[in-house]
C-alpha cells in the first residue's frame, strides 16, 4: 500500500471530467487500496480518483466504524430532500469550508472492485459524501457550489 499525494484546489486535473472505469484489474485493485490508505492518513470521509490525479469514475468513502465503500462508476438513480446548514470541506481545498445545500438521500448505481453492479442508498452525511465526491468526477469542487466560504478565522472549534 501506498499513500498518494492529494491534490490542491489550483491543479487543472480537479476541473476535468474523468473517464469511465473499464478494466477492474490489478491496477485499479492498487489503486482503491492506495486511495484507502490515503483517506484514512488524511483522515477524510470520502476520496476521489480525481483528488490523486487519476481521471477515472471512482470514489471511496468511509461509511463508520472504518467500513469503506467502494464506488466505480457511479450513476446517480435518484435523490430525495434536503439538507442545509452543515459546513462542508474537502481534502483538496484545506482550511475551507462552506455551506452546500445537497440532498437528504441519495440513491446510487455503481461498480464494486470485481465490476459487479450494486445500488447504495446514503442518507445525510452519506448523502452529502456522495454529491461531493460524484462532483469531483464532473471536475466541480465544493468551493464553486458553497453559499459562502469559510477559513480557519472563521470557524471555532467545539
Amino acid at each position: 500500500m501506498a499513500i498518494r499525494n492529494i491534490l490542491t484546489e489550483d491543479d487543472p486535473t480537479l476541473r476535468k471530467i474523468s473517464r469511465p472505469v473499464t478494466s477492474f484489474d490489478e491496477h485499479l485493485w492498487q489503486l482503491l487500496d492506495d486511495m484507502k490508505d490515503t483517506l484514512i492518513k488524511a483522515d477524510g470521509v470520502g476520496l476521489a480518483g480525481p483528488q490523486v490525479g487519476i481521471l477515472r469514475r471512482l470514489f471511496i468513502m468511509n461509511t463508520g466504524e472504518d467500513e469503506m465503500l467502494e464506488v466505480i462508476n457511479p450513476v446517480i438513480m435518484g435523490t430525495q430532500g434536503t439538507q442545509e446548514g452543515a459546513l462542508e470541506g474537502c481534502l483538496s481545498c484545506p482550511n475551507k469550508w462552506g455551506e452546500v445545500v445537497r440532498p437528504q438521500k441519495v440513491i446510487i448505481k455503481a461498480q464494486d472492485r470485481f465490476g459487479k453492479e450494486f445500488t447504495y442508498k446514503g442518507e445525510d452525511l452519506m448523502a452529502r459524501c456522495i454529491c461531493h465526491e460524484y462532483d469531483h468526477l464532473e471536475g466541480i469542487l465544493f468551493t464553486d457550489k458553497a453559499k459562502k466560504i469559510l477559513g480557519p478565522e472563521d470557524v471555532q472549534e467545539g
